[in-house]
C-alpha cells in the first residue's frame, strides 16, 4: 500500500514538472517556437546537409557550406544504428523548450529519490536545479547540445550513487549505463568532462571511506568495477560519434597547432590560452550565484535601453569636443554588465535560497556526501575564475589531459549548479528527520549561518558602493565624473533591488526553519514555503533572459533567412529584437538568393556584410568562404587569421581566388554590393610549377604571393610524392567539374602532358578517396589547405568521394555495446528476480 502511494506521488511530481515547464513556456500553446541565435546559425550552416538528407534519404558527412568545407560531425549529422540517440529523441518528445525543462526537473527528481528516498525533498530539489538561471540563458542562446547534456547530469549521478551508496548494483548498472550513453549522445564533451571532474571527488571520497573501513573495500572495488563497465558501455554505444569526432578534432583548432608565432607553438595541442580563458568568471563575480545583479547581470538587461538613452543625453549635454568623445568611447563596453568577462548573456544565478540551504547542507548533510561535494564545488569555482587565478589554470592547461580542448572556463559552474541543490536537499532532509542532530546543534548552525548570511547582505547593502565599485577599470580611467557617477548610481540601484530580495528570501527561509525547530510550524508547510519562495525567486529572474519575446511565429523560427520584406513581416517584428535581425537582413538574403539562382554552378561567396566568421546567411544560399562554428579546421582557421581577418589588398584576393570565391559581397546589409570575381581559380586547375617549402610558416606565407594559377606551394615532406611523377606545362590542358555533391565530386580532364591538379577543396586526411579512372590514387596537400593529385597525360575521369571508415567501424561497435547493455541488464534483472523469489520462499518456509 505504501509502495503504491509512493508511486502515485512520483507520478504527481512528474505531472507537476510538465505543468511547470508548459507554464514557463506558454507561447508554445499558440504554435510559436523559440528563436535561438545559435540555432539560426545552425540552420544556415547545415542547410546543405539537411537538403541532401531530404533529397536522397542518405547522410553526408562532409559539407561545403562553411569555411571552404568541413566534416558534418558537429553540424547535426546522423549515424545509422545510433539507437541511443533515438532514445534521447524519444525522451525529448515535448516541444522545445518544454522538453529541456521537464527533463531537467525529472532527472534531478530521480537523483533526489536515490539520495533521500523522499518524494517531497526530491520534488523541491528538482525545482532548485531545474530553475537554475544559467540553463535558461543557454536555452535562449540556442546552446541545445549543452542543455541536452546537462539534462542527464543528475540521473547519471543517481546511477553512480545507487551503486556506491545504496549498493543497488543491478539497478545502478542499468541507470548509469543508460544515462552515460545518453549524455555522450547529447554531444557536448565539455560539459561531460566538467561533470567527471566532480565525479573524481566522489571516487576519492569512496576510496578514502573504504581505506578508513567505513565501507567494505570489497564493496568499493565491486562498485568501481560496475561503474567503470557502465561508463565503457555507455561510451561504446556512441562509438560512431566518438570515433568520428576524435578523428576530426585532431585536425581542428582544438588539435595540434601547426604554425609557430606569438600565440602558437607548432605541435602543441589545444587552443592558445588567451582564446581558452577569454570568458573567465571574476572572483567577486562568483557571488552572482547568490545575487544575480551583483555585476549587473547580463550585457543586455531590460533596463539597459533606458540607462543608455540617459547616457547619450548626458554626453550631448556635457561633452563639447571630439577628443573628449573619443576618450569616453574607449571606456565603453556595456552599461548593465561590469564584470571581468568580455560580455555575458546573464549571471550563473543559483538562487539565494538554494545557496543559503547549500551552506547549511555543508553542516547538516551526511559526511559521505558533504566532503566530496565541497571539494568539487571549490575546485570548479576556482577553475571558473580562469585567467583570474592563473596558477590553477596553468596547471590544468599544462598537465590535466584534454582540459586545453575547451574554452570559456566560466561554464564549469554547471557543476556547482548541480551540487548546490543536491547538498541543499541532503542538509534539509537531515535537518528535519535525523534525530542524531540535536536541537541545540541545529539552532546554533542556523543562527550562525543565517545570521552570517544576512549580515553579509546588510554589509553589501550599506557599503556596496565602496566595496563593489560598480565600474570597470576602463570606465574609471576614461569616463568623466558626471558619466561615471550616473552609471554607478544606476548600477547600484539594480544591485540593491536584487540584494534586498535575497535578504528577504533568506530571512523567510531561516525563519521557516527556526519556527519548525521550535515546533511552531509544520515541516510540510515549511517545505511548501521554501519551495514557493524559491520558485518565485528563480522564475522571476529567469524571465529576464528567457521570456515571451524569445518566441516567434513558426515560419520565422524555421526560416529565419527571409528574402522578401512586407507589411506583415514589419507588423510581426513590432520591436522584437530577435525578429529585427530577420528584417534587417532581408536585402542581403535576397542578394545571396539571386546570386545562387542566376549561377547554379559550384563556387563560393565571400560575404563581408555581416562579418565573415559570424554568419551563416551565406551558407544557407550557397557555399561560403566564412561561416559560424566553434570547431573549425585548423588549417582553414590559420588562413582566415593570416589573410581574411586582416586584409591585404594584394594577398587577400590571391587567397580568395585559391578558394574559388566567384562572387564577393561588400557594403552593409541594407545595400549590399555584389562584385563578381573573374579571377577566381575555379573548382580545379592544372599547375606546371612546384614551389617546395620547408615549414608550415613558409607555406602559408607563400600562398599569398605566388601566382597560384600556375604554381602550387608544396611542403618538402611531400617531395617523394613526385618520384616518377613528372609535371610538365601544357597550355591546352583543362580540368572541369562535371558533378557536385557535398560528399562526391567528379571531374573530367584532358592534357598532353602529366599534370598536378589542384582542387579548391579543403584538405582533410581522413575519409576522402581520390579515384582516377575508378582506380584509387594517393593525394597530397597543396597551398597549405587544398587537395592535389597527380594526373597522367590523356583524358581522364577523376572522382573524389568522402567515405570515412570510422563511421562503419563505429556503427558495429555502437550496436555491439548496446546489445551488451541489453544482455547484461536482462541477465541482472532475471538474477535479481530469481533471488527475490528465493527470499520469499525462505520467508514462507520460516
Amino acid at each position: 500500500m505504501a509502495k503504491n502511494k509512493n508511486l502515485i506521488y512520483i507520478a504527481i511530481s512528474l505531472v507537476v514538472f510538465i505543468v511547470l515547464a508548459f507554464l514557463y513556456s506558454t507561447p508554445v500553446f499558440s504554435g510559436k517556437q523559440l528563436f535561438q541565435h545559435d540555432i539560426v546559425q545552425y540552420r544556415g550552416g547545415a542547410k546543405e546537409l539537411l537538403d541532401y538528407r531530404a533529397n536522397t534519404g542518405n547522410e553526408t558527412y562532409w559539407s561545403d557550406s562553411m569555411f571552404g568545407g568541413m566534416p558534418t560531425y558537429q553540424m547535426g549529422s546522423q549515424f545509422k544504428g545510433d539507437i541511443i540517440k533515438k532514445i534521447d529523441s524519444n525522451l525529448n518528445f515535448l516541444p522545445r523548450p518544454v522538453n529541456y525543462l521537464f527533463l531537467l526537473f525529472a532527472g534531478f527528481f530521480l537523483l533526489g529519490m536515490v539520495v533521500v528516498r523522499n518524494w517531497k525533498y526530491a520534488l523541491l530539489g528538482a525545482t532548485f536545479f531545474g530553475l537554475s538561471t544559467y540553463f535558461y540563458i543557454i536555452i535562449a542562446a540556442g546552446h541545445n547540445g549543452k542543455v541536452n547534456t546537462i539534462e542527464y547530469f543528475a540521473p547519471l549521478l543517481a546511477g553512480i550513487l545507487l551503486v556506491y551508496i545504496r549498493k543497488q548494483y543491478i539497478w545502478g548498472f542499468i541507470v548509469t549505463t543508460l544515462f552515460m550513453g545518453l549524455q555522450i549522445a547529447a554531444n557536448h564533451p565539455q560539459m561531460t568532462y566538467y561533470l567527471f571532474i566532480a565525479l573524481g571527488f566522489l571516487f576519492l571520497s569512496e576510496l578514502i571511506r573504504a581505506i578508513q573501513k567505513k565501507t567494505p573495500m570489497k564493496h568499493f572495488l565491486i562498485s568501481s568495477g560496475i561503474i567503470a563497465a557502465s561508463c565503457v558501455i555507455g561510451v561504446g554505444m556512441n562509438s560512431q560519434r566518438i570515433m568520428a569526432n576524435s578523428e576530426y578534432v585532431k585536425e581542428t583548432v582544438r588539435g595540434k597547432q601547426i604554425l609557430n608565432n606569438d600565440s602558437h607553438t607548432s605541435g602543441k595541442s589545444g587552443m592558445d590560452k588567451e582564446s581558452m580563458l577569454m570568458w573567465s568568471y571574476g572572483q567577486l563575480e562568483t557571488l552572482n550565484l547568490f545575487i544575480p545583479r551583483l555585476m549587473g547581470g547580463g550585457s543586455q538587461e531590460p533596463e539597459g535601453k533606458e540607462i543608455m538613452n540617459r547616457v547619450q543625453e548626458l554626453v550631448q549635454e556635457n561633452v563639447g569636443s571630439q577628443a573628449e568623445m573619443d576618450r569616453i568611447s574607449k571606456g565603453f563596453s556595456g552599461v548593465t554588465y561590469w564584470g571581468d568577462q568580455p560580455g555575458t548573456s546573464g549571471p550563473a544565478y543559483q538562487g539565494a535560497i538554494v545557496c543559503f540551504l547549500a551552506l547549511l547542507g555543508f553542516f547538516f548533510a551526511s559526511k559521505k556526501y558533504r566532503y566530496w561535494i565541497l571539494g568539487a564545488s571549490i575546485l570548479t569555482i576556482l577553475l571558473a575564475w580562469g585567467s583570474n587565478f592563473m596558477p590553477l589554470s596553468d596547471f590544468f592547461i599544462d598537465y590535466v589531459p584534454f582540459y586545453n580542448k575547451f574554452r570559456a572556463p566560466s561554464s564549469i559552474l554547471v557543476v556547482v549548479e548541480l551540487l548546490f541543490p543536491l547538498i541543499a536537499i541532503l542538509g534539509l532532509y537531515r535537518f528535519f528527520t535525523d534525530e542524531k542532530l540535536t536541537e541545540e546543534y541545529k539552532q546554533k548552525i542556523l543562527m550562525y549561518v543565517g545570521g552570517g548570511t544576512l549580515g553579509f547582505l546588510l554589509i553589501l547593502l550599506i557599503f556596496g558602493k565602496s566595496l563593489l565599485g560598480f565600474a570597470t577599470e576602463n570606465e574609471k580611467t576614461y569616463f568623466p565624473p558626471f558619466l561615471l557617477d550616473y552609471l554607478v548610481d544606476e548600477r547600484y540601484k539594480l544591485f540593491r533591488i536584487d540584494a534586498i530580495k535575497a535578504f528577504i528570501y533568506v530571512a523567510i527561509t531561516a525563519a521557516a526553519l527556526f519556527l519548525t525547530l521550535k515546533k511552531k510550524l509544520n515541516q510540510n508547510i515549511a517545505l511548501v514555503v521554501i519551495g514557493l519562495v524559491s520558485l518565485f525567486d528563480l522564475w522571476t529572474v529567469n524571465k529576464r533572459y528567457l521570456n515571451d519575446e524569445n518566441y516567434v511565429d513558426k515560419i520565422f523560427a524555421e526560416n529565419p533567412f527571409q528574402t522578401e520584406s512586407s507589411d506583415l513581416l514589419a507588423e510581426k517584428v513590432q520591436g522584437n529584437p530577435n525578429l529585427e535581425s530577420i528584417l534587417s537582413n532581408v536585402n542581403i538574403n535576397k542578394t545571396l538568393e539571386t546570386i545562387a539562382e542566376k549561377d547554379k554552378t559550384h563556387y563560393r561567396i565571400y560575404n563581408q556584410t555581416l562579418g565573415v566568421t559570424s554568419e551563416t546567411n551565406t551558407s544557407y544560399f550557397k557555399a561560403s568562404i566564412g561561416g559560424y562554428h566553434a570547431v573549425k579546421l585548423r588549417r582553414y582557421d590559420d588562413v582566415l587569421n593570416e589573410y581574411i581577418n586582416s586584409i591585404d589588398s594584394v594577398k587577400t584576393p590571391n587567397v580568395l581566388n585559391l578558394l574559388n570565391a566567384k562572387y564577393m559581397v561588400f557594403g552593409g546589409p541594407e545595400q549590399p554590393q555584389v562584385v563578381p570575381n573573374p579571377k577566381a581559380n575555379g573548382n580545379a586547375w592544372f599547375v606546371s610549377d612546384l614551389k617546395f617549402v620547408d615549414t608550415p610558416n613558409q607555406e602559408i606565407k607563400a600562398i599569398g604571393t605566388v601566382d597560384n594559377k600556375k604554381t602550387a606551394v608544396i611542403a618538402s615532406s611531400d617531395k617523394s610524392y613526385f618520384d616518377n611523377k613528372p609535371v610538365q606545362a601544357d597550355s591546352t590542358a583543362f580540368i572541369t567539374l562535371t558533378k557536385y555533391q557535398p560528399n562526391e565530386l567528379e571531374f573530367k580532364s584532358q592534357s598532353k602532358t602529366p599534370q598536378l591538379a589542384v582542387f579548391s577543396e579543403v584538405y582533410y586526411p581522413h575519409g576522402w578517396k581520390v579515384l582516377v579512372d575508378e582506380k584509387e590514387v594517393p593525394y597530397i596537400k597543396a597551398d597549405y589547405l587544398l587537395r592535389a593529385v597527380h594526373v597522367p597525360a590523356g583524358n581522364h575521369h577523376i572522382r573524389m568521394v568522402f567515405e570515412p571508415e570510422v563511421i562503419e567501424k563505429g556503427k558495429w561497435l555502437s550496436l555491439l555495446s548496446f546489445g551488451l547493455f541489453i544482455l547484461l541488464a536482462a541477465f541482472g534483472l532475471f538474477w535479481m528476480n530469481k533471488n527475490k523469489k528465493k527470499e520469499i520462499v525462505a520467508e514462507q518456509n520460516a
